[in-house]
């Protein structure tokens, strides 16, 4: 079962004062059933630009889930992910990718089917169980309340044990990162017209 997370939005009354106008659970959850069961984004809130806007009432995570924040934006959300145990043995992850708008992300190199990577900053923190971070070249095993920074590298995750995690995400928008071998291209390049 989905784990759901009430949401308290504030704003302004009409004479400008300070007030709340939501509480309930977080309406906007996508479980990424048939590609992923129990993997489920329920997203609470999204800017579309910097600074963000504060005015009005409009819910800005009544959209489809998606996996990135808009240009100059963010999305704050929960991640329930399940156990790699009850991972389908077929789970198509481009499927997946591609259902939340992000058929972009995963690495077609990788024997990985979650490794991926977004035009993002990530500010994940771990909120219940525990869940390994995977870079290209190690990984590290996260607990509740540790908070990793993911800086638009290559990464995936693995729950290892019968329990799902949960993690708090802010996902902010991001310059894209060229690979090094290009940025080392240019430089040498450069060197070379000097």
């Amino acid at each position: 079962m989905i784990w759901r997370v009430r949401r308290v939005l504030t704003g302004h009354d009409a004479d400008g004062r300070s007030t709340f106008i939501a509480d309930g659970l977080a309406p906007n959850v996508k479980e990424m059933t048939p590609t992923f069961p129990g993997l489920a984004l329920t997203d609470l809130w999204e800017t579309k630009g910097a600074p963000a806007s504060n005015a009005g009432d409009a819910d800005a995570a009544d959209r489809p889930v998606h996996l990135e924040p808009p240009k100059n934006g963010t999305v704050v959300r929960i991640v329930e992910f399940p156990p790699d145990s009850s991972r389908p043995a077929q789970a198509d992850a481009r499927a997946g990718f591609k259902a939340i708008g992000a058929g972009h992300a995963p690495d077609r190199k990788s024997t990985d089917p979650m490794m991926h990577r977004t035009q993002t900053v990530d500010y994940i923190i771990v909120l219940k169980g525990e869940i390994y971070a995977i870079m290209d070249t190690g990984e590290k095993l996260l607990k509740a309340g540790d908070v990793l920074i993911q800086r638009g590298t290559n990464h995936s995750w693995s729950v290892r044990t019968s329990e799902p995690c949960i993690v708090a995400a802010i996902l902010v928008n991001a310059k894209a990162l060229g690979s090094s071998k290009k940025t080392s291209k240019k430089k040498s390049a450069k060197k070379k017209k000097k």
